[in-house]
């Protein structure tokens, strides 16, 4: 069980760091997009899609599979 605790924790810690990610890239893609060179703007909007996409929902199923398999109830 301690394996899967592990993995739990990483997984929220993934949650975690991915919406602060995806908050960071769209708040440079669209509140900052004046101030910030056009090749910025692309590497943010692309940051935001591989942050929202990849980052936030992988970690979030890994923490739901992590969380029944310890038999914790799955919201």
């Amino acid at each position: 069980m301690w394996f899967y605790e592990k993995w739990l924790a990483r997984a929220n810690a993934g949650v975690l760091v991915s919406v602060l990610g995806l908050l960071l890239t769209v708040a440079l893609a669209y509140p900052l997009a004046a101030r910030l060179p056009i090749a910025v703007q692309i590497l943010a909007h692309m940051g935001t899609l591989i942050f929202a996409v990849g980052g936030v929902k992988i970690a979030y199923v890994a923490r739901l599979a992590f969380l029944s398999k310890l038999g914790r109830p799955v919201h």
